[in-house]
């Protein structure tokens, strides 16, 4: 499913050449969950974005589902983005202006999918939230919020679902809820989890472990078996 050799990522900070990513070069099996934990720094939400196509790395490759995403154009990017990717971020990046129901409906609306509305509806019971699909982002929990962030990613049924420390603006039981749902809808999808996390107990969660460290794999150890 992920194929990631050789990869590195550089940055400029200050005039000085930044090293995110070293030589990282990894395997992901389709419908694993994989966490990628580590401290602050690390480069574990670097690995993830240039894993989504939301960046290109400085060297390296990085093959998903065969597809070779550094040798893919701006335009192919966006396609592979929309076609294969669910993507949940720490902050919820909700649509202020619409409400829980349109929100979870835009990736369907893009996609022009004629029962955008009705599987949006579906997607908000799925996740608990059917009594409050009018509500606007700032009348819900943060809880909430990432519920409705959870549903917009799984809307178009990607293979391939990333989350960048999603339960990190939550309390640990509510995070703890996000995490279940993320799993539950993942197994039911059939798709590839890839989770980034600080947190030791939500990163056990996971069928495999990548531990990242100044920017390099410093451990990759299986949990359990996958399912």
């Amino acid at each position: 499913m992920i194929s990631v050799r050789g990869l590195g990522m550089r940055l400029e900070s200050g005039g000085q050449p930044v090293h995110v990513l070293t030589d990282v070069s990894l395997d992901v099996p389709a419908r694993q969950f994989v966490a990628i934990a580590g401290p602050s720094g690390s480069g574990k939400s670097t690995l993830l974005g240039l894993i989504a196509g939301l960046d290109r790395p400085t060297t390296g490759t990085i093959v998903v589902n065969g597809v070779d995403l550094t040798s893919l154009s701006e335009d192919g990017l966006a396609r592979f983005r929309r076609d294969t990717v669910g993507y949940v971020f720490q902050s919820f990046h909700l649509i202020p202006t619409l409400t829980a129901l349109e929100n979870v409906a835009v990736p369907l609306e893009l996609a022009d999918e004629s029962e955008a509305p009705d599987r949006a509806r579906e997607l908000l019971r799925d996740v608990g939230l059917a009594e409050r699909a009018h509500h606007y982002p700032v009348q819900l929990s943060g809880g909430e919020q990432q519920r409705v962030a959870v549903a917009r990613a799984v809307a178009r049924r990607p293979t391939l679902l990333l989350a960048d420390e999603p339960t990190g603006n939550l309390d640990s039981a509510t995070g703890k809820q996000i995490i279940d749902l993320l799993v539950a809808l993942n197994r039911n999808l059939g798709s590839t989890l890839v989770l980034v996390t600080h947190d030791p107990a939500l990163a056990a969660l996971a069928d495999r472990v990548i531990t990242l460290r100044d920017g390099r794999v410093a451990g990759d150890e299986q949990e359990r078996d996958a399912v």
